[in-house]
């Protein structure tokens, strides 16, 4: 079974040539935890995905998977 993507951080970030360090910076956390965002191993707060799309300038909308019906 194929495991659930809940976020698009990572496709985010590339789209703004920008690198996980960077975020990491940004939001004053670890690098790992960036890292497990990315790969959706685990899901940033509410307020987290805030600071993140106010970061990298796009709307929260823009960092979530769209579900399909």
């Amino acid at each position: 079974m194929e495991k659930r993507k809940y976020n698009r951080i990572k496709a985010v970030l590339a789209d703004k040539d920008v690198d996980q360090k960077a975020l990491s910076a940004y939001l004053g956390t670890g690098e790992t935890s960036v890292s497990r965002w990315c790969n959706n191993k685990a899901q940033p707060s509410i307020d987290v995905f805030f600071k993140i799309a106010e970061f990298l300038h796009v709307s929260v909308c823009d960092l979530l998977v769209e579900e399909k019906k």
